[in-house]
């Protein structure tokens, strides 16, 4: 069964996201902090976190990226009082996968952390393109034997372009297949990440498609200096 740690300072929170998550059978673990979560991390591997930002310590959003790397097979969730596009745009690019606001309707968030478990709940699958391979189930890229340190939402936007490499992505469509109703994600959220995948594997991988998309380059490693 999928694990869940929630951080949140409020107790009355927490109490009501463990009730309905231990309904759906999920094994729930609590902190109130960021060092805790730190410290409960080092430890414990879980499926999913649901974070909130305004902690007792600081700002969570600060070490997002953090997060991310050490976990880079664990779903994260904001759930924040923090309501603006400018919030949720700045917390997805941090690294979170989906962001939901307080107050929230507590079937709403178990519903996100339903989808996001199918959507990270990879066949161990590996997509070899020359000197560049993409292993689905623990979100490692290679290139060049070179292992490729790329977040979790570069990795599902590269794995994404190359299981479809004959199709050419919308910026939208991109958004819908890799952003869970996220209505909040902007054409430049996904640019951002195309070039960053870009800069960290070459740029020939993936093709701009002029007032489309995005294409994914199978025999871009053939002209590969």
């Amino acid at each position: 069964m999928a694990s869940i740690l929630i951080v949140e300072d409020d107790s009355d929170i927490r109490e009501i996201l463990r009730t309905y998550l231990e309904i759906e059978k999920y094994d729930v673990f609590e902190v109130e902090d960021i060092q805790e979560m730190k410290a409960f991390l080092s430890k414990n591997r879980v499926d999913i976190i649901l974070l909130d930002i305004m902690l007792p310590d600081g700002d969570s959003v600060e070490i997002l990226p953090y997060i991310r790397s050490a976990n880079r097979n664990t779903g994260i969730i904001i759930v924040s009082a923090k309501n603006t596009d400018r919030d949720k745009i700045y917390g997805i690019e941090s690294g979170a996968d989906d962001y939901v606001t307080k107050p929230f309707n507590p079937r709403e968030v178990v519903a996100r952390v339903r989808a996001l478990l199918k959507r990270l709940k990879n066949e161990d699958e590996k997509l070899e393109f020359g000197p560049l391979e993409i292993f689905s189930g623990n979100y490692v890229v290679k290139h060049k034997n070179n292992v490729i340190d790329l977040t979790a939402k570069e990795f599902e936007i590269l794995l994404l372009l190359a299981k479809n490499n004959k199709k050419i992505f919308s910026r939208e469509e991109i958004i819908d297949r890799i952003w869970f109703d996220s209505d909040y994600i902007t054409d430049r959220v996904v640019d951002v990440h195309i070039s960053m995948i870009r800069s960290k594997i070459g740029k020939g991988w993936i093709k701009t498609v002029r007032n489309f998309g995005y294409k994914f380059n199978p025999q871009a490693w053939e002209v590969e200096e």
